[in-house]
């Protein structure tokens, strides 16, 4: 069987006529934003990208096949349908035989890209090890992702909401290169620092692409994290978030949430305790970074593919 690919009309065209391509994913849609703002986040990222020089390609499976971009009228009906089902390596290919609607995760959204030979995703933030992961063994499977799918993602970091000295030595442990945009500190989504070093650091974008392509001519299986920090102007300060987590983490302890309903209920949790602060900042984070990956994606179309 061949992977069922269907192409948006404006995706298609990029792709025949070799024009920067940016992979984004769904879940913020149907999992990250309530209904009609999901619709205007959307169009807006989409719009971002193209204003960088780039064409969204937003992933999601609808009707048995992989969505490569999405139509206007697609993007209404999928942010108007409930219980979309949410989407990880594990469970793509079983949505895809049930003909269930789906949403694309980071896992998921790497892997759509990947089939569609699109090299540059820009998301929010990218999954990771929770806390209290040593007895819940609670870790993304956007980790292990990064380390066997050859794309590069463009994050605010990963989720605050996370373990993150835990999640950055997944990451080093795996192979997977943590690129801090013009940064020494790795970003810590709605925070500009986490107090923790990035591995690495580029400043410009012709570097991230040549290290993109360095990696396949090396043999060298997985993609990169290029950790991109939310404007300045846009910032929450992680001393104002951390009591702010922690209750939240409290709450769903409590309530026995667990598996993929954590990280919504925990953001949804924290958009109530930042009275609608943590919305507006995530909406920031993620046009910042579909801004970047554009200008990734312009440096990348550039150069041979290995």
């Amino acid at each position: 069987m061949t992977p069922p690919l269907s192409w948006s009309p404006e995706a298609a065209a990029a792709r025949d006529a070799g024009r920067p391509l940016v992979a984004l994913e769904s879940t913020i849609i149907t999992h990250g934003l309530p209904h009609p703002r999901n619709l205007e986040v959307a169009r807006a990222i989409e719009a971002t990208v193209r204003e960088a020089g780039a064409v969204p390609a937003t992933m999601a499976v609808m009707e048995g096949a992989i969505r490569v971009g999405l139509t206007s009228d697609d993007l209404e009906r999928l942010a108007a349908t409930p219980e979309v089902a949410k989407l990880s390596r594990a469970d793509l290919a079983a949505t895809l035989a049930s003909g269930r609607a789906g949403a694309t995760t980071v896992a998921a959204t790497m892997i759509c890209a990947r089939l569609a030979g699109i090299e540059v995703f820009a998301t929010g933030g990218i999954g990771g090890v929770h806390r209290g992961a040593e007895t819940s063994w609670d870790v993304s499977a956007d980790l292990q992702e990064l380390a066997r799918t050859p794309v590069t993602v463009v994050a605010a970091g990963a989720k605050a909401i996370l373990d993150l000295p835990r999640t950055l030595e997944v990451l080093e442990t795996l192979g997977v290169p943590v690129i801090g945009w013009r940064t020494d500190d790795f970003p810590a989504f709605w925070s500009r620092a986490s107090g923790l070093p990035a591995p690495l650091r580029m400043d410009d974008a012709a570097t991230v692409a040549r290290a993109h392509r360095l990696r396949g001519a090396l043999g060298i299986e997985g993609g990169q994290l290029l950790a991109n920090p939310i404007p300045p102007e846009a910032e929450i300060p992680a001393a104002t978030l951390a009591p702010l987590i922690a209750r939240a983490i409290e709450e769903a302890e409590a309530r026995g949430v667990a598996a993929k309903s954590v990280t919504p209920f925990l953001l949804g949790r924290i958009l109530e305790l930042t009275e609608g602060a943590s919305l507006e900042a995530n909406v920031a984070l993620v046009l910042n970074n579909a801004r970047l990956a554009a200008e990734v994606a312009g440096e990348l179309a550039a150069l041979p593919r290995t």
